[in-house]
């Protein structure tokens, strides 16, 4: 439940511990035009949120940053480790969640997450694509954090799996869309090949801030 002194929003999470095994580098260090991408999301979501938490393995790539960057404290469990330790850590009761490698965040969509949240008592606000869910672009709360561990207790290790067992808000596919016709907002750069479609099909006229 959300305490007495603490805000309802206001932290979002950027996860950047994955492997990069695809992409060949590790894409906390992806650029675009001598940009690093996760520089960019970092100033995209300054403009909303009080505080960026960036969940890292390489805590050296980040020297002199004025963010919080911390690590799993449940090591080796996936995204859940990240967003674990992302709530953990959170000055807020929702947090806004984003991978390292998704590029194209819709500050209107969050807008309309936090809307959607603002009276209702879930334990994450979630967007469903067909059968499947997304699971970052997404909210979630601190009353979270005893499910996560003692899903991890029982040997999962599943986003999908956790959210089935849980009160959680879905945005459907068909709502999504009118914020994000082509789903990019959903886009990760896995591969280069993603990056090279990236940098062809949006654009590098949409990369300003």
């Amino acid at each position: 439940m959300l305490g007495d002194n603490m805000k309802k929003f206001g932290t979002a999470v950027i996860l950047a511990g994955g492997k990069s095994t695809r992409m060949g580098f590790d894409k906390q260090l992806l650029k675009i035009d001598e940009r690093r991408l996760i520089d960019n999301l970092r100033n995209k979501l300054n403009k909303t949120f009080d505080e960026i938490i960036v969940v890292t393995n390489k805590s050296e790539y980040y020297l002199g940053f004025s963010d919080k960057i911390t690590k799993d404290i449940i090591v080796g469990k996936g995204p859940l480790s990240g967003i674990h330790v992302g709530l953990v850590e959170a000055n807020s009761h929702y947090v806004y969640f984003v991978a390292c490698d998704m590029p194209n965040i819709n500050m209107e969509y969050i807008d309309y997450m936090m809307e959607e949240l603002e009276n209702l008592e879930v334990k994450a606000c979630v967007t469903r694509y067909g059968k499947w869910i997304e699971p970052f672009n997404a909210f979630y709360s601190k009353d979270m954090i005893w499910d996560i561990e003692q899903h991890i207790l029982q040997g999962a290790r599943s986003v999908n799996s956790l959210l089935d067992k849980l009160e959680v808000h879905y945005i459907e596919e068909e709502m999504a869309r009118t914020f994000s016709p082509n789903w990019d907002m959903f886009l990760n750069l896995n591969t280069k090949e993603d990056l090279e479609y990236f940098l062809k099909i949006i654009g590098r006229e949409n990369w300003g801030i």
